[in-house]
């Protein structure tokens, strides 16, 4: 059993697999980096100072009671909170990741495209009669003088 387990993990397959999953992973920490360090303070301050992080609404008051000047003060005294602001860096997040694999997606369409395109128009043929390549506009063979068939 562990053999063939052990043919299993080997197989190109899987390691292709795992090694998608870790990058995916890494670039899924840099994402989150990009959009919590970088895209949304500017956003923030554009909209007046917002920082999208401790946007919540309280549910209930913890212990010490409300008022929260940021979610981890919330979350510290237990207190249930609907986070949204956590949930709009998700979301953006969420659409820098989908953006990225979209122009992906398209390089490697346009790869196959290229690769499968289609054969170039022939510009030489065979005279049925010497078997000489001509032009394929040609009506008489240049090597064996045969007129050649209108095709």
């Amino acid at each position: 059993m562990l053999k063939e387990f052990k043919e299993f993990i080997l197989r190109g397959n899987v390691l292709d697999m795992a090694v998608g999953i870790i990058i995916g992973a890494a670039f899924g920490t840099i994402i989150a980096s990009l959009v919590k360090d970088v895209i949304m303070p500017p956003i923030g301050l554009l909209l007046g100072g917002v920082d999208f992080a401790n946007l919540f609404i309280l549910l209930k008051a913890g212990s010490p009671a409300a008022p929260y000047a940021s979610l981890a003060e919330a979350q510290a005294a237990g207190a249930v909170t609907i986070n949204y602001g956590v949930f709009i860096n998700a979301v953006v997040s969420f659409l820098i990741v989908a953006f990225v694999i979209f122009l992906l997606i398209r390089s490697i369409n346009r790869l196959k495209r290229e690769e499968e395109a289609p054969p170039e128009e022939p510009t030489t043929k065979e005279c049925p009669y010497c078997l000489s390549t001509i032009p394929i506009e040609a009506t008489r063979c240049a090597f064996c003088t045969s007129e050649l068939p209108v095709t």
